[in-house]
């Protein structure tokens, strides 16, 4: 259990001519499912190779071609539920959705509308303030990608690769349960650093392996928790989706843009029309692509090549014992067992690599000088230089024998600094560098109390100025350490410079 608590926050609200307004925002999340094959071939789903490379004959819809479930993505699709806390139906259907697609060559996608796969569930979505919202998780169903059509290769046709198609998507389906454009991108990269530590979606967004369809609609204050309430969906206002969102940025606009759009209509006495959108950054403006759809409009049907899915509960066990430790309670684990902020095991645990990165330097160490270390001076450096974890010049342990330096006194935080610049750009092992390089710190006593006489010797009337103001004493602890290279213990040098001049 996460120890963890926290206060709800507030609604996103938006000033209108008449009224301050509300935000509603339920989430339609498409992630890719991590596997080797399609969901119903075998052909690879490599992205980047050459356009209708991975393509099988069943992807192609070639006459007389079955299509056949590959059990890794059931797999992979059984264990994000259990990652979002949610119920695994132990019974599920696929069903034909009959839609145009153009780069889709069946003519309908094979989806799960009336028996997904995974049922209810939950994700607690932190805002970095001491708030988190909790959104219900409605269900997560199974269907297969469409390809994609390119339009930008020649000024008279169209070219379609259909190496996407047929690959596995899960569709996360949330509650209207978001109340703002910061809550829907935070909402986003809770799934996918949760989807990231399970191993089922690598949340790509550039290469389009996890792409958002945002429902968003307006309500006058109170009406939202009427709804809440009731589950009555009249309390809200008319929802309009914002289709193919693949940037937290741009997702973002897109809500506060369209809010906007539907306070100016309902304000000026109109009606918000239900119907999918899309959102144009350039312009700033959502723009209508089609009327919004129901169920009916697709004449869903039972998919009649495929049987119906029975897994047995044993198998979901299995699945579930085998499950990683996931965020929040790493999270949880990094503040009660390394003394670490909420801050920093946030920072931390925000991707998987980084988590066990850290782990691996603080083993047997200080927790929060390694922290400390791994935040400030390396994901630093490796910003820097447009780096992530995985690309690190410095190893872990090779981190940890920094600390161990420091830890024992053989050299000060200044030097460790210089010493890690070396490890980062040379490579090397610490300890030996120090060796060679002479740059262990000068803890002998005598030997800094001879350095630190000569100053005072030579400086008589700075010595008088300590004397009446105590502060001016850092003034001789630089001149020591300037003396000494830098290498003097700063403690045993401020400790002699207190006793020498009776400060």
């Amino acid at each position: 259990m996460l120890d963890l608590t926290y206060e709800m926050p507030k609604p996103k609200t938006i000033a209108g001519a008449k009224h301050d307004w509300e935000l509603v925002i339920g989430m339609e999340v498409h992630a890719q499912v991590s596997s080797n094959a399609k969901l119903f071939s075998g052909a690879s789903t490599q992205f980047g190779a050459e356009p209708n490379s991975n393509v099988a004959f069943v992807d192609a819809a070639m006459p007389g071609m079955l299509p056949v479930i590959n059990e890794y993505c059931v797999e992979q699709a059984v264990r994000t539920g259990l990652g979002l806390k949610a119920d695994i139906n132990l019974k599920s259907a696929f069903d034909r959705k009959n839609y145009f697609y153009p780069d889709l060559p069946q003519g309908y996608q094979i989806s799960q509308l009336y028996h997904p796969i995974v049922g209810e569930g939950e994700v607690l979505v932190e805002l970095g303030d001491g708030t988190a919202r909790k959104v219900r998780i409605e269900r997560i169903h199974m269907e297969q990608d469409a390809g994609k059509s390119i339009h930008d290769m020649d000024p008279q046709m169209s070219f379609v690769d259909l190496n996407r198609t047929g690959v596995c998507l899960m569709e996360i389906v949330s509650r209207p349960d978001i109340r703002g454009p910061e809550e829907a991108a935070a909402y986003i990269a809770k799934l996918r650093q949760i989807m990231r530590y399970l191993g089922t979606c690598d949340g790509n967004m550039q290469n389009g392996n996890l792409r958002a369809d945002v429902n968003v609609s307006i309500c006058l204050p109170g009406a939202y928790e009427k709804y809440q309430e009731t589950q009555d969906f009249s309390h809200l206002g008319t929802r309009c989706e914002i289709k193919n969102m693949n940037s937290m940025r741009f997702i973002q606009q897109a809500i506060e843009v369209e809010a906007r759009r539907q306070i100016a209509i309902v304000e000026a006495g109109g009606e918000v029309e239900q119907e999918t959108r899309l959102y144009d950054p350039d312009k700033g403006e959502t723009r209508s692509m089609r009327s919004k759809e129901e169920a009916h409009d697709y004449r869903y049907f039972p998919d009649p090549d495929l049987l119906p899915l029975e897994i047995e509960q044993a198998w979901v066990d299995d699945i579930a014992a085998r499950l990683p430790e996931l965020p929040d309670e790493k999270k949880s684990r990094f503040i009660n067992d390394f003394g670490l902020t909420d801050y920093d095991a946030s920072v931390l645990t925000a991707e998987v690599e980084s988590a066990a990165y850290f782990e691996e330097v603080a083993k047997g160490r200080n927790g929060k000088l390694a922290a400390n270390w791994v935040i400030n001076e390396l994901f630093g450096r490796l910003k820097k230089d447009d780096r992530d974890i995985t690309g690190s010049p410095v190893s872990p342990a090779q981190l940890g024998g920094i600390i161990d330096l420091i830890a024992s006194d053989a050299i000060s935080g200044k030097i460790a600094k210089e010493l890690f610049e070396i490890v980062y750009t040379e490579g090397g092992d610490p300890a030996q560098i120090v060796e060679e390089r002479g740059m262990k710190q000068v803890t002998d006593t005598g030997a800094i109390e001879a350095a630190l006489d000569e100053i005072i010797a030579a400086n008589p009337a700075q010595v008088e100025k300590a004397k009446v103001n105590p502060k001016l004493a850092g003034w001789f602890v630089g001149q020591v350490m300037k003396a000494t290279g830098g290498k003097a213990n700063p403690k045993a040098v401020n400790e002699l410079v207190s006793k020498k001049l009776g400060s």
